[in-house]
């Protein structure tokens, strides 16, 4: 029971704080977001203590404690934590501030915790629809805004469309190979050939749900409208923990399970990350809403993310999970600026509430900056390694023609992050509102793009903590 130790007390705090929030008033729900703060920081203790030791198999099969497990599961609580933080004041300000939020939040990292450690495909799918449900219900909090219903109606039908797809992929692969648990699944895979079209058939599926959770086009209608119409203190927590279990996901089915079939989910890979590259970059372009920019960022990001899992390298896998990481950090200070610089009855969710920043606020400007920057790539800035190592893993695999499209659309994507960085400096500001927000948050917001600019000029200690926890 100790190998799921972290996950048993994220359970058992969850519903604590659903009880206990019964009993609070509004006065005295600060004690929910204490709590559950308090759960995150215990979680990771928990999983820091076991950090790096021998892997360990539990529950018959179905569940793995590994390096690469207790990593991505701190870097989640981290991500959770800094949304919980940055939303508190947000929420209030709206008379959102309900425990439900922290509750859900808490099951969805629980979901998140069982995607990371799974080591059965039926482990894995109730991890995910555990996250899943938990981030319907959170999308659609705002009961009284008819955007948030309309995108947690979108999110909702087509996340039952994907999770029907993947829950066909694996019985497919379930029905050929006799196994629930990746490692019999390798195995069996391994004996059959990759040349089983059952087998195939059956990857096809999987990489439609795999596709759909992470975002990639063609699969990737929800996530401009679920993004623009959720809260934003939602929305920040969709864009970042989320996508670290999701590669986590994809690093348990296609590297633990299927890495027998290389050969066609590779290919199948390098046409996601095509795809998303054009049409994440492209689009963010003709964006005027800053949340439906960084929506169509994210799709981009993805096919960045996927450059290093499809090089088929213990390398190129390291990459991939850095940069993951990266792209939660970066996303966390993106959003989180956007709710720094909103108040009650303002969502500064367009490009041009931007505008004269650096006016209104020369050292938020500048922490916007920074995170702009790195995420453009722009060398020195820790988006610019994280883009480097995964082109690195695709020049190494021999896709050099790969590694070139991915230059050119980085390329293209610079100018949307660029022009952020030009309303801010050089246009005159439409709202002289001075930028309210409790010192936490400010504090918090500081840290995060510091932190980037810091992690930027020595890249070399989150790297090597990435290529440890891969077990290189």
């Amino acid at each position: 029971m100790s190998v799921a130790l972290p996950e048993l007390f994220v359970l058992g705090m969850a519903c604590l704080i659903l009880v206990i929030d019964l009993f609070l008033t509004e006065k005295t729900r600060i004690v929910t977001y204490l709590l559950a703060q308090a759960t995150l920081i215990g979680a990771a203790i928990a999983s820091m203590a076991h950090q790096f030791g021998a892997p360990e198999i539990a529950f018959d099969g179905n569940f793995i404690r590994d390096g690469m497990g207790d990593t991505l599961k701190v870097f989640i609580y981290l991500s959770a934590f800094v949304v919980f933080l940055y939303s508190r004041s947000y929420l209030q300000a709206r008379n959102l501030f309900k425990g439900e939020f922290y509750v859900l939040g808490l099951f969805g990292v629980l979901g998140m915790m069982v995607m990371v450690s799974a080591q059965s495909l039926l482990t894995l799918y109730l991890g995910l629809e555990l996250l899943s449900l938990s981030l319907y219900a959170l999308v659609a909090m705002n009961r009284d805004s008819t955007y948030a219903s309309e995108a947690a109606m979108k999110y909702f039908v087509l996340g039952a469309l994907a999770s029907g797809m993947l829950l066909y992929g694996m019985s497919m692969i379930y029905g050929v190979t006799g196994s629930l648990v990746l490692s019999e699944i390798s195995g069996q895979v391994a004996t059959l050939g990759a040349d089983d079209m059952v087998l195939v058939f059956g990857l096809v599926f999987t990489i439609v749900g795999i596709a759909f959770k992470l975002g990639a086009v063609p699969f990737h209608m929800w996530v401009p409208d679920v993004y623009q119409g959720s809260p934003t203190a939602v929305t920040v927590y969709i864009g970042t923990a989320p996508k670290i279990a999701a590669f986590a996901m994809v690093m348990r089915l296609l590297v633990d399970g299927l890495e027998g079939l290389h050969p066609h989910w590779q290919g199948m890979l390098v046409i996601l990350v095509i795809l998303s590259l054009a049409i994440g970059n492209i689009t963010a372009i003709a964006q005027t809403n800053i949340k439906r920019m960084l929506a169509y960022s994210t799709i981009a990001h993805v096919g960045y993310l996927l450059l290093g899992v499809l090089s088929g390298t213990e390398a190129g896998y390291a990459s991939s999970m850095f940069y993951t990481i990266v792209y939660a950090l970066m996303s966390l200070g993106g959003f989180g600026m956007i709710m720094l610089l909103s108040r009650a009855g303002f969502e500064a969710d367009k490009l041009e509430d931007f505008k004269g920043l650096n006016e209104r606020s020369p050292w938020f400007a500048f922490m916007m900056l920074i995170l702009m920057f790195s995420m453009a790539g722009v060398p020195v800035f820790l988006g610019f390694w994280a883009k480097l190592s995964v082109l690195s893993a695709v020049v190494d695999a021999g896709l050099v023609w790969l590694a070139a499209v991915a230059v050119v659309f980085s390329i293209i994507g610079a100018f949307y992050y660029l022009r952020v960085v030009k309303l801010m400096y050089f246009d005159k500001p439409v709202d002289n509102t001075p930028i309210e927000g409790d010192i936490d948050v400010r504090v918090m917001l500081s840290a995060n793009s510091l932190a980037i600019l810091g992690l930027g000029l020595f890249p070399g200690g989150l790297m090597g903590l990435c290529t440890r926890a891969m077990g290189l």
